[in-house]
């Protein structure tokens, strides 16, 4: 009766936003890093270059833990009454890469920390087992990225690492564009794979590292989504610092217009 009525389970969305003002220049450079990532798209698409958007999923703990969601079952599934943290027999931080033109989906799940270094691995693994293969025109990179985190705009191991071990490794140009602070949710990755997967496991403890792999790799969609997980067991250590000396090495270049959101890095 329910569903003949329209009613289907929901969940919470975040769209209510209690944000400061911002001024008519904040919001008209916003408005530009917006139009310019579509532009950048728009280019590398008809190139046939790789565009990927990135961004790290919160961490999970692994064990018999509650998952939110429901799901359609004649009884209940009993899990841990508390979340603690010593309970959890590890912690899963899955980094996705999604191509939003050939609709596959990337994740490589931490068992550390998430770091620059992490996010720059976890692209790197992406481009070994998928993206190298997938692009015969494949000299150019679009990554798509929030401004902040592990791929943070302000962050020097981000780019560090870029430099060193994807374009220097692949001999590849990486063009960077961050959106604006606080508008993550309009990342591709959010709503085009990242929902999937939560839907995919929702109510479903992740009792093990291996049925957290399974349930990102058989996320599936009508549309043609596609996804592969694999488990990165180096330890990331945090604290790395870059100094100023290796930052002038890069072979970096900012863009006039919004500099700190848009650069490019080629090979040295």
């Amino acid at each position: 009766m329910l569903k003949e009525n329209g009613y289907s389970l929901q969940i919470n969305h975040k769209k209510i936003e209690i944000n400061r003002i911002l001024t008519k220049e904040e919001r008209y450079l916003r408005n530009q890093q917006f139009l310019y990532i579509e532009k950048l798209r728009k280019y590398f698409s008809k190139h046939e270059f790789i565009v990927i958007s990135v961004d790290a999923k919160k961490k999970e703990h692994i064990g018999n833990f509650i998952n939110k969601g429901a799901t359609w079952r004649n009884n209940e599934k009993e899990v841990y009454a508390y979340d603690y943290p010593s309970w959890a027999s590890g912690v899963g931080i899955p980094f996705g890469i999604y191509d939003p033109f050939l609709k596959y989906g990337f994740v490589n799940i931490g068992i550390s920390y998430n770091t620059g270094e992490f996010a720059v691995q976890s692209i790197k693994q992406y481009y070994e087992t998928f993206g190298e293969k997938s692009y015969e025109n494949n000299k150019k990179m679009l990554i798509l990225a929030d401004s902040g985190g592990s791929n943070g705009c302000r962050l020097k191991l981000w780019k560090y690492g870029l430099q060193h071990e994807i374009c220097n490794r692949f001999g590849i140009e990486v063009t960077v564009a961050h959106y604006p602070t606080g508008t993550s949710k309009y990342n591709l990755i959010e709503h085009q794979f990242f929902c999937h997967i939560s839907k995919n496991w929702a109510a479903n403890p992740l009792i093990d590292y291996e049925t957290m792999l399974n349930y990102i790799s058989t996320t599936t969609t009508k549309t043609g989504l596609s996804a592969n997980a694999i488990l990165d067991k180096n330890i990331y250590e945090k604290g790395i610092r870059i100094t100023k000396k290796q930052m002038d090495d890069l072979n970096i270049k900012f863009y006039d217009k919004n500099p700190k959101w848009n650069y490019t890095i080629r090979p040295n």
